[in-house]
């Protein structure tokens, strides 16, 4: 049989009552009196039935978080920003891959509330103000972390990716160079147009012209979608001294491209990610990149469902937060070559 509260209380010569305000914490129980409750509880191996707690307190103890794609390696750090915060408020998560589908996402975020999860974090999906009014009629607190849609929804987590795409610009024309392609990722949505406006603004404060011809797009943020990319601007006349990259991933696809056409980077063309995955510092060259604060997001995100769902914060008042991470500088970057132009083979 398993070991139940009374069980505790019967060692512990105490009310029931005063055992599971102990395991909880209650601040009107004597720290000692928890500690030794406590002890008793781990001697005899209890388990606490979150079936039966849940049932008192409506809650089930459990949130769900929907991510894009489970191996993408952005989303580790993330998740575990999400989870060390959850944990410590005594919450777990259960974990579902939305694969840029919001149909599926939607039947997702259904089936979690089926399962009375009590909130939902969703992260860099393509949530329009349509589909989030939808999960609102679900009745579960949904929190966005980079939602990729035009639209900014009311409990939300942004990076500053127009600072990202400027930064790692402005650090490629401070090298010296001045053709300086951009590629995006066309299922980038949000994220890959204001990593692009961030490119133009950093390339027109310094009175460099945005030839179009150099602004490419893959057709996804994978490392194929980066190689795809690189093929384009190798098609053009001649190849940018320098390559924004959507992200890591996208980077390391087209260093792998580039080098299957005889270009060396950094020293024909410099290359940049975005996002600082662990896989960019061991490439070769180490990839210089923008480090997004991943942890700190998946942090922020789980804070701001636990305010709603504490009551702490008003649910129907807006409230958006901004990050902002900080560039990486490695080997894959450095001065243009000297005669400034890398000719491709037409």
């Amino acid at each position: 049989m398993p070991v139940t509260i009374k069980d505790i209380a019967k060692i512990a010569g105490v009310s029931h009552t005063t055992v599971s305000r102990a395991l909880r914490g209650h601040p009107g129980i004597a720290p000692e009196t928890v500690a030794r409750i406590k002890k008793i509880a781990a001697e005899l191996g209890y388990i606490p039935n979150t079936v039966a707690r849940g049932l008192k307190t409506q809650r089930s103890g459990v949130v769900g978080v929907i991510v894009r794609r489970i191996v993408d390696p952005f989303f580790s750090e993330v998740l575990n920003g999400i989870e060390d915060t959850l944990q410590a408020a005594g919450y777990s998560f259960f974990l579902s891959s939305s694969n840029r589908d919001p149909e599926r996402e939607k039947t997702i975020v259904r089936v979690m509330s089926e399962r009375r999860v009590d909130g939902v974090i969703v992260c860099s999906s393509q949530v329009s103000e349509h589909h989030r009014r939808q999960l609102e009629r679900f009745r579960v607190p949904t929190v966005l972390i980079n939602n990729q849609a035009a639209e900014e929804s009311a409990h939300s987590i942004y990076h500053d990716d127009v600072y990202g795409g400027w930064a790692v610009t402005h650090h490629l024309i401070e090298l010296g160079h001045k053709r300086i392609a951009f590629l995006g990722n066309a299922r980038g949505g949000r994220t890959s147009e204001e990593r692009l406006r961030g490119y133009k603004q950093a390339l027109s404060e310094a009175g460099l012209p945005i030839d179009e011809a150099c602004i490419v797009s893959g057709p996804n943020g994978l490392a194929e979608g980066g190689a795809e990319g690189a093929r384009r601007l190798l098609a053009l006349p001649e190849l940018p001294t320098g390559v924004v990259c959507y992200n890591d991933v996208m980077a390391i696809g087209v260093m792998r491209v580039l080098a299957e056409h005889g270009v060396h980077v950094p020293a024909d063309c410099s290359v940049t990610g975005f996002d600082n995955i662990e896989l960019a510092a061991y490439v070769n060259p180490p990839l210089t990149t923008f480090d997004q604060p991943k942890y700190e997001l998946g942090h922020q995100a789980a804070v701001m469902l636990l305010r709603l769902l504490d009551g702490t914060a008003d649910s129907d008042k807006r409230d958006i937060v901004v990050l902002r991470g900080e560039l990486c500088p490695r080997e894959s970057t450095a001065p243009p070559p000297e005669n400034g132009r890398f000719v491709t083979e037409g």
